[in-house]
């Protein structure tokens, strides 16, 4: 059963390219043919599913170059949502509804009231285009201007190494290729974000042709009353308008995490972690200040002390962890040398022997071979030893 469930991964693993290519012309075949509201349920939690997926990713890469497809995938998803969105324009202008999950987003997230929805839709939208996506793209922009600037520096700085033998001619052909990836990265980045905002625009646009559009189709062709058909149409359009606009945030958060994140390293949460409480004294400064906040009468108390004993219980505990590590790195500089350690460095591990080719013709092999009185391998040994004394 084992064996079973490996050769299906990796017969899908082998596969993944055909089934990419067959994925991305359904998403053309969505903007055509029509879609079944049941369908379309399962490709919208698809759609969340996947930008949750992304998002997550984001946060646990430790290096830009680990999630190099993203600019690519960012096409990709932002072409996903637009076919969902046409798919589910196509359902609420012919039946006037779009599935549960459209329904459900609609009725829960705006309380069946399209006013609230269209306000929280247009601040999921400002917050994206105007806050997160313009911000990622100018980081993306910056930073490829920078690493193509530094490029030279850094060929150079592989040559070097190369010459100096700290690396191989392996190791100096893969910092080259990961330099070259690390420019078209930020390169892609810098024209992937303009897809985010023209998802951004077409969402708005979308949403202002299906509530029209809707109200009328249904008032002029079925006579549907104008009263009965606004509240439906601003439930169903605004709650089309959310179900795909929060997996295009969760996408937006990812690409500004991706091209705002330094090669460290680690993943985003231990690097926090590490940097954020590295300081004990602000946190306890912190403690006192929110204690002080919540001793004033004009402010809620509680939240205040609560947070204030939190940041000085946490504030104790990392200054004991430091003092901690002080008296480890002392005790450390305390000890005695042992006799191991006062013998006399052996150098000879230190040289570095470098690996010497030497082609010559058939007609010199003479020289070479010691079995017919030929001594170029000894002298050749001989040049090195002299050199290396």
């Amino acid at each position: 059963m084992e064996n079973n469930r490996t050769g299906v991964i990796k017969s899908i693993g082998e596969n993944m390219g055909a089934l990419a290519a067959f994925g991305v012309v359904g998403i053309v075949g969505m903007i055509v043919l029509p879609m079944h509201p049941i369908l379309l349920d399962i490709l919208l939690a698809f759609n969340i599913t996947l930008a949750m997926i992304i998002m997550l990713l984001t946060l646990f890469t430790t290096d830009i170059l680990q999630f190099s497809v993203f600019p690519t995938l960012l096409l990709v998803t932002t072409l996903f949502r637009l076919g969902l969105n046409v798919s589910s324009t196509r359902l609420i202008m012919s039946r006037g509804a779009a599935g549960e999950i459209i329904a459900a987003f609609g009725g829960f997230v705006t309380g069946d009231n399209y006013v609230v929805g269209a306000i929280i839709f247009i601040i999921i939208v400002v917050i994206q285009f105007i806050v997160i996506t313009s911000g990622a793209g100018r980081v993306a922009e910056v930073a490829a201007r920078f690493t193509l600037d530094a490029m030279p520096g850094k060929q150079m700085s592989i040559d070097a190494d190369l010459n100096a033998g700290v690396i191989t001619d392996q190791e100096a052909r893969i910092r080259r290729q990961n330099l070259q990836r690390e420019a078209d990265f930020y390169g892609s980045m810098d024209g992937a974000s303009k897809f985010v905002k023209g998802d951004a625009i077409a969402g708005i646009v979308i949403v202002i042709i299906n509530f029209i559009g809707g109200i009328a189709i249904f008032v002029g062709q079925k006579g549907i009353p104008f009263g009965e058909a606004i509240p439906m149409f601003g439930v169903l359009t605004i709650g089309d308008g959310l179900v795909s606009q929060v997996p295009a945030l969760l996408i937006s958060v990812a690409s500004g995490i991706l091209v705002t994140r330094s090669a460290s390293g680690i993943d985003f949460g231990s690097e926090l972690s590490k940097q954020l409480f590295s300081v004990p004294k602000v946190i306890a400064i912190t403690s006192v200040v929110l204690f002080v906040l919540g001793l004033i009468p004009a402010l809620p108390n509680l939240p205040f002390i609560v947070l204030a004993g939190l940041n000085g219980f946490l504030a104790y505990f990392l200054n004991e962890e430091e003092k901690q590590k002080i008296r480890m790195e002392n005790a450390k500089i305390a000890r005695p040398v042992s006799e191991v350690e006062r013998e006399p460095e052996n150098v000879v591990r230190y040289i570095q022997v470098e690996a010497l080719e030497i082609e010559i013709g058939y007609g010199l092999i003479s020289l070479a071979d010691s079995s017919s009185g030929g001594d170029l391998l000894d002298r050749i040994a001989a040049v090195r030893r002299q050199n290396a004394t």
